[in-house]
């Protein structure tokens, strides 16, 4: 529960700052009259939140912070927020929404840092993820030559695996919506602060005995000695109201594979907790698809400071990657652009192309054996010959939008690839087209698929049964021979003739003569039987 301040503590020794002449001499005063607070009765916690110009406390500067007083049951009693002045470039406006402008006339860290102090002594340091949010104090105080005691904290982000599990991601916004607790502006210190000790009250009054034992850490941070910091008297700025948020262009295939990341798995991948903290940092700087030389530099900052050795960042990055090829192969095909996206964050990793390729083809296999698992025995009347299985290529033409887009979940949902051609190893093409002239249709014609009617398609994919077993014990998509894929019916009492008229009639592509495809026969006799 104590704060380390890791390799800070090195760098507090080495840094110097030039100062003005007059701020100088107010923090030299200010250092000279420090002492240490008495004991006093537990005031509860302090939740803390810190919106930045960057991901390194080394480099990147405080922005905005705000406080939020809560007493021992997490009930909150008081509110402080400013923005803050980084004598520098503000980071990604597009992230926090603060400007230049916002924060030129908002005053310096020196400024608050008497005020921040009053609202932090005596009280559990508490936020959500709050190492990133400490590592940033500690070096703002540091750049006001001033040190920060040892600090009693508690992280809402670790402890949600205790009072909130199953989640398969633990970002605020997360936990905030698992707990039912509002989050109203994500991004912007208050508000994230508010939603923390939201968080924070639900944990405490859970009843359970970690959350009597988390009720006693009061007692201990009322112990800590906090330096006696006056204020400077500086005005705060509160960051404007905010506005209607822009319409977000489509997200690319990177955005969309992170969204909703099921990064909670590493740790049923053996990575230890301090891993999955510092992959949902990565996730956060990779949103945009480049990985600055700062946010790299930044985050290797933060492994050393997790613990991580090398072979923990890298076992991270490679399940990181594996985890990307899993949500792209989740639909049943891998589009050029997530490829793309992959091989992009795995050369930024630097995991081999060959891994990459290795992650797909595992993901590829765990999807289709997960699916196999469900698949239900076909029924003893089935008359539709050589069934689908897992994992094979479907492909939709023509038709009613909203039925053909029921059926092309439905495939994907039973474990098909729908693809938008057809190849030779497309195993089924739909249509209900009598001769689909469409592209689709001349590759189907060209390649001896099968094409069949969406009545006798949605009656096959309720059985669609499982890939082929390797010998190695793995499933993987059965690639359909053309000109084998032909249905075993029954007898037909009818005459070729009424079978000719019918399949026409109803979207099969049959000849003037010769014999007639086995799955049109059996699809004949099922729609006289039911009266299709």
């Amino acid at each position: 529960m104590y704060d380390d301040l890791g390799s800070v503590d090195d760098w507090l020794d080495e840094m110097s700052i030039d100062l003005t002449a007059t701020a100088r001499d107010a923090l030299a005063d200010m250092v000279a009259s420090q002492g240490m607070t008495e004991d006093r009765s537990p005031a509860g916690f302090a939740v803390v939140d810190v919106e930045t110009s960057g991901l390194s406390p080394e480099f990147d500067r405080v922005v905005e912070i705000a406080v939020v007083g809560t007493d021992r049951a997490g009930n909150v009693v008081d509110e402080w927020t400013t923005l803050v002045n980084p004598d520098g470039p503000v980071g990604k406006t597009s992230i926090h929404r603060i400007t230049a402008a916002d924060v030129a006339d908002a005053p310096r860290f020196a400024d608050i840092v008497g005020e921040l102090t009053r609202r932090l002594a005596g009280r559990v340091i508490e936020g959500h993820n709050v190492q990133f949010d400490l590592r940033f104090l500690h070096a703002e105080y540091a750049r006001a030559q001033l040190r920060l005691p040892r600090l009693v904290t508690l992280c809402t982000y670790q402890e949600s695996y205790s009072y909130l599990p199953g989640l398969d991601r633990r970002r605020l916004p997360d936990c905030c919506h698992a707990a039912g607790v509002v989050l109203d502006d994500a991004h912007a210190a208050l508000e994230d602060a508010r939603a923390a000790a939201g968080l924070l009250r639900v944990y405490l009054g859970s009843g359970t005995g970690l959350a009597n034992s988390h009720r006693q850490l009061p007692e201990e941070a009322a112990r800590i000695g906090w330096p006696q910091i006056p204020s400077s008297g500086a005005a705060i700025k509160v960051r404007p109201p905010a506005t209607p948020p822009p319409v977000p262009a489509p997200a690319g295939a990177l955005a969309a594979l992170l969204e909703d990341l099921a990064i909670d798995n590493l740790l049923d991948d053996g990575a230890p907790r301090s891993a999955v903290g510092y992959v949902e940092i990565l996730a956060e700087a990779l949103e945009d698809g480049i990985l600055t030389e700062d946010e790299a530099a930044a985050l290797a900052d933060h492994a050393r400071f997790a613990g991580l050795t090398r072979a923990d960042v890298d076992a991270a990055h490679g399940e990181f990657v594996l985890m990307l090829a899993r949500k792209a192969v989740a639909d049943g095909r891998v589009s050029a652009e997530e490829r793309r996206e992959l091989n992009n964050v795995a050369e930024l990793l630097a995991v081999p192309d060959k891994v990459v390729k290795r992650l797909l083809d595992e993901a590829d296999s765990e999807w289709v054996a997960h699916l196999s698992r469900d698949c239900r025995p076909l029924p003893d009347e089935w008359a539709f010959g050589e069934p689908l299985r897992v994992g094979q290529k479907v492909a939709f033409t023509g038709g009613e939008p909203v039925r053909r887009a029921r059926l092309e979940i439905a495939a994907q949902a039973a474990g098909l690839r729908v693809m938008n051609n057809v190849s030779g190893v497309t195993a089924m093409l739909v249509t209900p087209e009598a001769r689909p002239d469409s592209r689709k249709g001349e590759a189907a014609l060209k390649h001896g698929t099968r094409i069949v009617r969406p009545g006798v398609f949605e009656r096959m994919i309720v059985y669609v049964q499982p890939a082929p077993e390797r010998s190695n014990g793995h499933r993987v998509a059965e690639a359909v021979t053309p000109g084998k894929a032909g249905l075993e019916a029954p007898g037909v009492p009818a005459s070729p003739s009424v079978i000719r008229a019918w399949a026409r009639e109803n979207g099969y592509v049959v000849g003037p003569r010769g014999r007639l495809p086995q799955d049109v026969q059996a699809a004949f006799l099922i729609a006289t039987e039911s009266g299709i």
